[in-house]
């Protein structure tokens, strides 16, 4: 079930991180055709496959059953996946979004048609493979049940993101300026990601609760049982509630919550059912091992710090497809769209560093977070033997075979070799908690080094001369590849290496790129501020950079034009000319105030020393 959270969460990567292109891929028409025969195709072979499996029932052990059931609902959830990156990638649907003004003032609408549709794939899948699970695991329950419940299982995972974003869309169409900044900013849009976080994991169990449509277990025997165990495990808790997932025919339980107020206990119908009392109360002891062992608390930073991880990454990410030759060539000669393929490839990484921290990390953990709150039912009860009476009894309702793989959790028959361990020699509960506890502090030692690392990457003097380095390679693979013609590729250069320092190859950069557009107005004014205010005065030249920045100026008249203009004619001794036309340029300028305003004060502080 919890895979389901990773494809939704893969989908979701796979919009946010691409980048349309301007132009669709196919007409209009071609695109539909295009769809609607992808669709047909992933349905015919979805539908094959689970008919197969049920039409083997009868010649199939139970366990070779249940393995090629799960793998093959895998393999069509991943198929389902890749379906959707085709629909975003390929078929580049969201370029048809783009002209929409509603879409443009609420990009979070957008977003949900395009999760809408990757969640109509997996319920096509579900839908398709109800006959198998129906007859291999012998439940009674309808198909919309099923489908239904598996949406309802994994939709929650969305939430926060749905609450951020749309809250974040809000923000950005409210007409408030200082929110507007804040958010946009580096260090505000991640102030906000995580307050935004702890708010979610704190009250997103009230949200989640509610739909999962819980309800309270009635009063009675086995509340008081549980209310009890709690109680004497010193676990406080919001409510105990009913967990109608698959109409409840789970023998399982929950908690989620990271405060009191906010904490629910969660159990189904078949677990009060089949089990005996004893039974439920060493479920509900190892329930309450995640709380006393905070493992919640662990998940949010865990999840934090796979931030940091993609954080720290993504540069070199970047660095490794544009320095990596095959690489380049596939990009640069394939034909296809250059904005489609970089970001596809840079998704394709993203999700795949992913995929990595969350099956093998954040897996290791969950899994022997999940074995020390098996070893929790000592600390409660002298005898894990009910809790191993549950798995067995599992194993029998289900179908499933005790020892089924599993990434987020050990098999049964694990589970249940470590507990019978435990009975034998106690020590074992310390060593695997002690082992926890250094794998811990290896896991935020080695996230410290790596945001350090990041933060290097980002903001200290080597990112910046990785980054000059990245532009400088892309630009000049760009010019040797064709674009020699490209006056805003030796413009673009021409900064670079003014910004580096590289006056002399600036200069040379944006002769080039006038030679071939003389009436570029960014090269002119670029080139001009080069030629005023250039650290070398050897390549200093008030004349040419007024000339160029007048020009410059009858072709655009932004703040940064104007700026540039009137530096030039103060150089060449124009104050008042300087004065004017800084006044102007402030009086366009809608940010950067500070800026021109000191620009202003610096010429009309000239003046007045002339005087």
């Amino acid at each position: 079930m919890f895979a389901n959270f990773i494809y939704f969460i893969v989908a979701l990567l796979i919009y946010s991180t691409y980048q349309p292109s301007e132009q669709t891929n196919f007409p209009p028409l071609d695109t539909a055709l295009f769809f609607i025969s992808l669709l047909l195709l992933f349905t015919i072979i979805s539908k094959r496959q689970f008919t197969r499996i049920a039409a083997s029932i009868h010649t199939s052990t139970p366990d070779e059953l249940d393995r090629r059931f799960s793998s093959t609902l895998t393999r069509q959830s991943v198929l389902a996946v890749a379906l959707f990156a085709v629909d975003v990638y390929g078929l580049n649907l969201s370029s048809f979004f783009s002209d929409i003004w509603i879409f443009q003032a609420i990009p979070t609408l957008e977003a949900l048609i395009f999760l809408a549709l990757f969640c109509g794939y997996l319920a096509l899948v579900w839908f398709n493979a109800y006959g198998a699970y129906r007859r291999i695991y012998r439940v009674e329950m309808s198909r919309r049940a099923y489908v239904s419940s598996n949406i309802q299982f994994s939709i929650p995972v969305l939430l926060p993101w749905l609450l951020l974003s749309g809250v974040a869309d809000l923000i950005l169409a409210l007409p408030f300026e200082l929110p507007r900044k804040v958010l946009t900013s580096p260090e505000g849009e991640t102030a906000y990601f995580l307050v935004f976080l702890f708010v979610v994991a704190i009250l997103g169990p009230l949200i989640i609760q509610k739909f999962w449509r819980c309800r309270s277990l009635e009063a009675g025997y086995f509340r008081e049982r549980i209310d009890a165990l709690c109680r004497r495990a010193g676990v406080g808790y919001a409510d105990i509630l009913y967990w109608p997932i698959f109409g409840g025919r789970m023998i399982t339980a929950g908690v989620m919550g990271l405060v009191r107020r906010f904490r629910y206990i969660l159990v189904t119908d078949a677990l009060l059912r089949i089990l005996d009392p004893t039974e439920v109360d060493a479920v509900i002891a190892h329930e309450i091992g995640h709380v006393r062992k905070r493992h919640l608390l662990f998940y949010l930073f865990f999840f934090i710090g796979y931030m940091v991880v993609a954080y720290a990454t993504f540069d070199l990410i970047v660095y490794l497809i544009v320095f990596s030759e095959p690489i380049y060539r596939f990009v640069f000669f394939t034909g296809i769209s250059r904005t489609t393929v970089t970001t596809g490839l840079l998704s394709l990484a993203i999700i795949f560093n992913f995929l990595v921290y969350f099956r093998f990390i954040f897996g290791y953990f969950m899994r022997n977070f999940e074995r020390q709150a098996d070893a929790f039912v000592y600390t409660l009860f002298a005898s894990a033997t009910p809790l191993i009476s549950t798995f067995q009894k599992i194993v029998a309702v289900s179908g499933q075979s005790a020892d089924k793989p599993n990434w987020h959790h050990f098999s049964i028959q694990q589970r249940v070799d470590f507990l019978q361990q435990c009975e034998a020699d106690r020590s074992s509960i310390l060593r695997h908690d002690r082992k926890v506890r250094n794998s811990i502090v290896i896991y935020l030692i080695a996230i410290v080094l790596v945001g350090i690392a990041g933060y290097q990457l980002n903001f200290g003097q080597a990112g910046k001369r990785l980054n000059e380095k990245f532009f400088e390679t892309v630009i000049l693979k760009e010019l040797s590849g064709g674009g020699g013609k490209d006056a805003g590729l030796y413009g673009m250069l021409g900064d670079l290496y003014f910004g580096r320092g590289n006056f002399e190859q600036a200069v040379s950069s944006y002769r080039s790129a006038l030679e071939l557009e003389p009436e570029n107005a960014l090269v002119l004014n670029n080139y001009a501020w080069l030629l005023a205010t250039c650290e070398d005065e050897t390549l200093r030249d008030p004349e040419l950079a007024l000339e160029l920045a007048r020009k410059a100026a009858s072709i655009e008249q932004s703040p940064h034009i104007m700026d540039t203009l009137a530096e030039s004619l103060f150089v060449n001794g124009h104050v008042d000319e300087a004065i004017a036309v800084a006044t102007t340029a402030r009086t366009l300028a809608k940010t950067n105030l500070q800026y021109y305003n000191g620009q202003l004060e610096k010429f009309q502080a000239a003046r007045d020393n002339e005087y």
